[in-house]
């Protein structure tokens, strides 16, 4: 009798974030399961926005990695809008979000992404991406009606790139999908170099 194929190990996605899902998705590695991590995102004191983002992730991981299978790659993601220094947050009501598009008005800010990978093995794999991002000048209608569409909530720096804010973005140097929460080439960089069979779920999805 032929033996079967081995089983696929399970991917667990460390996020609710509906856009990361839909990025793996994008890319053929639909995630199995989600875990989201509930941990505490305050920045510690003078901690950097890269700091922060890498910090995070690795802890996001690390949380859901001891509630997963141990066969399981769980992978986890932050993303931190720095800008004039200081790190922006994730809006939680309109007045943060119109201070942040403030700032972010007629300037450069720096996207950071941080990405974690727990391994079967037992490894912890990270990265770090960075993104330049530009924004027009925003009039107050600008802002008005950007608040007024409520995208921002919860939103890194209140806005969202995939989104009407889109229209803000002069410029983006580096990853665009790590902005939106994702980085997609360093995702399969770091699936891949862990052995998680990448192209063979291609193969799963192809008609």
């Amino acid at each position: 009798m032929a033996s079967s194929a081995p089983r696929r190990p399970a991917l667990i996605l460390a996020s609710a974030s509906p856009r990361r899902f839909a990025l793996l998705e994008q890319i053929g590695l639909k995630p199995d399961a989600t875990q989201p991590a509930d941990i505490d995102e305050t920045p510690r004191k003078g901690e950097k926005g890269r700091a922060l983002a890498a910090r995070l992730a690795r802890e996001k991981a690390a949380a859901a990695a001891a509630k997963a299978p141990p066969t399981s790659f769980v992978l986890a993601a932050d993303t931190v809008v720095w800008a004039a220094g200081r790190i922006l947050p994730k809006a939680g009501d309109a007045a943060e979000a119109a201070e942040c598009l403030r700032l972010l008005s007629g300037r450069s800010h720096r996207v950071y992404t941080g990405l974690a990978l727990a391994t079967p093995a037992g490894k912890l794999r990270e990265r770090l991406v960075e993104t330049r991002v530009r924004f027009k000048r925003l009039s107050h209608a600008e802002i008005a009606a950007y608040l007024a569409s409520g995208e921002w909530s919860g939103k890194a720096g209140g806005y969202a790139i995939q989104g009407l804010a889109g229209a803000f973005a002069q410029t983006v140097v580096g990853s665009y999908s790590s902005v939106v929460g994702l980085p997609l080439y360093e995702t399969m960089t770091l699936l891949g170099g862990e052995g998680y069979p990448i192209h063979a779920r291609w193969a799963d999805a192809a008609p």
